[in-house]
C-alpha cells in the first residue's frame, strides 16, 4: 500500500438488514454459516494487482487524488457493495477496530492506480448515523454512499452531489407470507386490509405510502428492529420490510423458526423509485476533487461490471471482512450468491433507461423531490429553497460507453 489514512472511525445508517445479536440469534435459531477459518493475522483474498507503468487513464495519483481515497459505506460488508470492494487490491490491511479495509486501489484487470482505497463499514458495525453527516464531520472521507431521500432531506444543511448510481433500483421491499396471504400481489393489496406492516421508524418511503393512501397510517408499525422476531411470532400474519437481495433468502433458508418462502414487492415498483447507495461527494468539495473524479468514476463504473460478471473472489473478501469485524452481523456464502443473482435478475444493478451503467435520470430525481419536499416540510425539516434535480446529481464524470451486457 502507498500510505495510511488518519481518518477516525465513522458511522452511517441503513435500516432493515437481518442483524442478530447473540440473544436474538439464539431465540430464533438463526443459522450462521462459517465464512472461513483462518486467524486474524492472515490475509484475505483480493482482486489482484499488476506491476509496471500506470496507464494514463488509470493514474489516480497523477490526477491529484488523495493518497488514500476513503469510501464510507452505509452498512456492513455485503454483496450489494461488491462493485466497490472489487477495487481493493492484493494484501489489504484490515482494521477490526475501525471496521475498515485498506489496500491498493486497482482498476479492471488489477491495474495499479497509484493510490490506496479505504472502505469503511457503516450502520450497526460502528453505530447508526448518516453517511452525509460523517462526510461533513470528517474531511478525510472522499466519497460516500448517498440516497435520494437523504440528499433531499439534508439539501439545506449538508448538500451532496451523486456521481454514480451503483444501483439502478433500490432493493428495498415489503415482504409477506404467500401461504398466509395468497391474495396479495402488491403493497397496495396490503393497504386494502388492516394487517400490520413492520418497518424502521423514520423511513421516508413509508411516509409516502401512508400519505398517498397506499397503506393506512393505522396499520404501519415503526418498531421493526432488523430481526424476524415479531414477524415469526405473528405466524406470518404481519408484513415486514426487507431487501430483495437478502431477506427472502434468509427467511426461507436461514431462519429455522420460519423456513418458508416469502413474496414481496419492490418499493420502487410501488411508486417510491429512489436511488440508493449512489456514490456521492460533498457539494463544496466537487470542484476540488474534479480532476480526480474524472478518472476515478469510470474506474468505479467498470469495477461494478467486473464484479457482476465474476463476483466469486470479491465475495470471498466480503465474507472474510464480516468474519473479522465480528460485530454480530450474520452474512453467509448463500446470501452473498443470492444477492448477486437477484441484482442481475431484477436489474437492481443495470443500465436503466440508457445503455450507460450508473447514470441518473433527471425526471426521476425531480419526481422524488416533488414527493419528498412536502413530507419533510410537514416534519419540520424544510429542504433547500428551490431545490432541483440538477442540485442532486451529475453524470459528467461517467464514461458513457461502460455498460452492463444485456
Amino acid at each position: 500500500m502507498k500510505g495510511t489514512s488518519s481518518a477516525r472511525p465513522l458511522v452511517s445508517r441503513r435500516g432493515g438488514r437481518l442483524f442478530a445479536a447473540a440473544a436474538t440469534a439464539a431465540a430464533l435459531a438463526l443459522t450462521a454459516a462459517a465464512c472461513g477459518g483462518d486467524d486474524e493475522e492472515s490475509t484475505p483474498p483480493a482482486t489482484g494487482g499488476s506491476a509496471g507503468p500506470i496507464p494514463a487513464e488509470y493514474d489516480l495519483a497523477g490526477a491529484g487524488c488523495p493518497q488514500t481515497i476513503v469510501l464510507q459505506t452505509d452498512w456492513n460488508p455485503e454483496s450489494e457493495h461488491g462493485g466497490q470492494y472489487q477495487l481493493v487490491g492484493p494484501n489489504p490491511s484490515i482494521d477490526t477496530d475501525k471496521k475498515a479495509v485498506t489496500g491498493d486501489l486497482v482498476a479492471t484487470g488489477g491495474i495499479d492506480t497509484g493510490v490506496d482505497i479505504e472502505i469503511r463499514a457503516g450502520g450497526p458495525a460502528i453505530g447508526f448515523q448518516t453517511t452525509t453527516s460523517q462526510m461533513y464531520a470528517d474531511d478525510d472521507i472522499t466519497i460516500a454512499y448517498v440516497s435520494t431521500d437523504e440528499q433531499v432531506a439534508l439539501s439545506a444543511t449538508q448538500p451532496t452531489v451523486a456521481l454514480l448510481a451503483g444501483m439502478e433500483i433500490s432493493p428495498q421491499i415489503i415482504q409477506w407470507s404467500p401461504e398466509v396471504h395468497p391474495d396479495w400481489q402488491t403493497i397496495a393489496d396490503i393497504g386494502r386490509t388492516d394487517t400490520k406492516v413492520l418497518y424502521f421508524q423514520g423511513a421516508a418511503y413509508m411516509d409516502y405510502f401512508t400519505g398517498s393512501g397506499i397503506l393506512k397510517g393505522s396499520q404501519v408499525d415503526g418498531s421493526y428492529d432488523g430481526t424476524p422476531t415479531n414477524f415469526v411470532a405473528s405466524g406470518g400474519e404481519y408484513a415486514v420490510q426487507g431487501f430483495a437481495t437478502s431477506e427472502p433468502y434468509t427467511y426461507e433458508h436461514e431462519v429455522r423458526s420460519w423456513g418458508k418462502p416469502m413474496k414481496y414487492q419492490l418499493i420502487a415498483d410501488a411508486g417510491f423509485n429512489f436511488y440508493q447507495q449512489a456514490i456521492g461527494v460533498r457539494a463544496d468539495k466537487l470542484e476540488e476533487l474534479r480532476p480526480c473524479l474524472e478518472k476515478l468514476i469510470p474506474i468505479m463504473q467498470q469495477a461494478i461490471v467486473d464484479f457482476m460478471n465474476d463476483p466469486a473472489e470479491t465475495n470471498e473478501l466480503i465474507l472474510r471482512l464480516v468474519e473479522e469485524y465480528n460485530n454480530g452481523w450474520i452474512y453467509t456464502p448463500g446470501v452473498a450468491d443470492y444477492a448477486v443473482q437477484t441484482m442481475a435478475e431484477l436489474g437492481i444493478v443495470g443500465n436503466g433507461e440508457t445503455p450507460t451503467l450508473g447514470d441518473f435520470s433527471e425526471s426521476r430525481q425531480q419526481e422524488l423531490i416533488d414527493i419528498l419536499g412536502p413530507i419533510y416540510e410537514e416534519a419540520g425539516k424544510p429542504i433547500k429553497d428551490g431545490l432541483t434535480a440538477a442540485d442532486l446529481f451529475t453524470n459528467e464524470f461517467l464514461d458513457m460507453s461502460i455498460s452492463m451486457a444485456s
